[in-house]
């Protein structure tokens, strides 16, 4: 639908998104380690390995024991680290890069990774319930992602953002305008194709799931914070 470009809203706390830009590094290291250095078959045997696999998780099946490297839990955050394609690792960062930094000012550096990385875990076990018994596993950072932008809807809805519509058309629209027409196609499209596939080609429940939970957090820290209250 859209890409986001640059929201000219500046830090007021923290000097630099360190945490956004560790994350952002590691998913980038991660991506070009098993694409530039690894063969194809021991690149999928690490989505297999790292990624959630919710038949796994549910005990519906067992992986092959040369692909057990970690208990099936801790795949819940490493699964945020792999990416399966050029596309998908350069959209979800993109999206982090622009809307992260804020929340990392207005969370502190560790609440912000401890929130991110909550949100993700939510978004995989939230895909894991739809599909229980897929074999397929889940890997990328968009629910984790996902709840950095109904944070920032939260926060900062009236900052206006420069996107790219239909990567095409540049546009600078107000946050919450381009956030709620985020959320609204990802709610749109799930069940649309749910029905099709299963689910499984694009996880929507985990984006869905991530942005609710990242909304939920938002508006109980700006509730709680007088300082979050004024955006």
């Amino acid at each position: 639908m859209f890409v986001p470009l640059y929201d000219g809203n500046p830090l007021r706390i923290i000097r630099f998104q360190y945490v956004t830009g560790a994350i952002i590094a590691l998913n980038a290291a991660v991506f070009l380690f098993t694409d530039l250095a690894l063969p194809t078959d021991a690149a999928q045997a690490m989505a297999f390995s790292l990624g959630v696999i919710p038949s796994v998780l549910t005990h519906h099946a067992d992986l092959a024991p040369e692909l057990e490297w970690i208990p099936a839990p801790l795949t819940l955050v490493t699964y945020m680290f792999l990416h399966a394609g050029w596309m998908h690792l350069i959209g979800n960062m993109l999206f982090l890069w622009v809307f992260g930094d804020n929340i990392e000012d207005a969370f502190g550096h560790f609440r912000f990774l401890l929130f991110f990385l909550f949100c993700g875990i939510v978004a995989a076990l939230a895909h894991t319930w739809m599909v229980p018994g897929s074999n397929s596993p889940l890997v990328g950072a968009s629910g984790a992602v996902a709840g950095v932008l109904a944070a920032y809807l939260v926060l900062y809805p009236h900052r206006r953002v420069w996107v790219l519509l239909f990567f095409r058309l540049p546009l600078r629209v107000p946050a919450w305008i381009a956030l709620v027409s985020w959320i609204l196609f990802q709610f749109l499209s799930m069940f649309v194709t749910f029905g099709e596939d299963g689910g499984e080609s694009i996880a929507l429940a985990a984006h869905v799931a991530g942005f609710l939970t990242g909304l939920i957090i938002a508006l109980l820290a700006r509730r709680r914070s007088p300082i979050l209250a004024k955006g």
